[in-house]
């Protein structure tokens, strides 16, 4: 089964983006972190979207 949200450590682990980056994200709407409880979720499908929409390298 294939995971639809991730905690925000495995987040980071998935996408290579570092945790405060990740934090920067939320904080200016391009991502939205989910609250089940204490912890905070990442839409897998949402952070896929992010990557896939940044520039590409040379």
């Amino acid at each position: 089964m294939t995971k639809i949200s991730v905690p925000i450590s495995e987040a980071v682990q998935l996408s290579g983006i570092g945790r405060s980056s990740l934090y920067k994200l939320f904080s200016e709407g391009k991502l939205t972190p989910r609250k089940s409880g204490k912890r905070t979720l990442v839409l897998v499908e949402e952070l896929e979207s992010y990557i896939k929409s940044l520039p590409k390298g040379v």
